[in-house]
């Protein structure tokens, strides 16, 4: 099995700063494609940020020059520093990896449960 933990969502005023955390265990040979989505109440699950294991990046317009993603592909990790938050940003935020859990094998994508992030005006 593989497991996706999310943490370090929260309350936050408009302006502040927020760092989410994902960490990837279980039965895993590689880690492909690395990402963050959010879904707001009512709305579709939309694309945050997007990286590679080569470090190639894909960010929505919405976050570009406001939200960073990174990853250590040793510690197997995505996090995503977001700053400058907006009240729009308010969803509840989920990781995703494309996982090889076997040489040869297929990979599949593996989503976390989810973390609430809000952001006061």
């Amino acid at each position: 099995q593989v497991q996706l933990v999310e943490s370090g969502g929260g309350l936050v005023q408009a302006g502040g700063s927020l760092r989410l955390s994902c960490v990837v265990s279980g039965s895993i040979y590689s880690i492909n494609d690395m990402g963050w989505y959010r879904q707001a109440p009512g709305q579709r699950r939309e694309l945050v940020a997007t990286i590679t294991r080569g470090g190639s990046i894909v960010n929505a317009i919405s976050v570009k020059g406001r939200f960073t993603i990174s990853r250590d592909n040793a510690k197997n990790t995505v996090d995503l520093e977001m700053n400058n938050l907006k009240p729009e940003d308010t969803a509840v935020y989920y990781c995703n990896a494309d996982v090889l859990r076997f040489f040869g094998s297929g990979q599949n994508r593996y989503w976390g449960q989810g973390t609430q992030v809000t952001v006061s005006s």
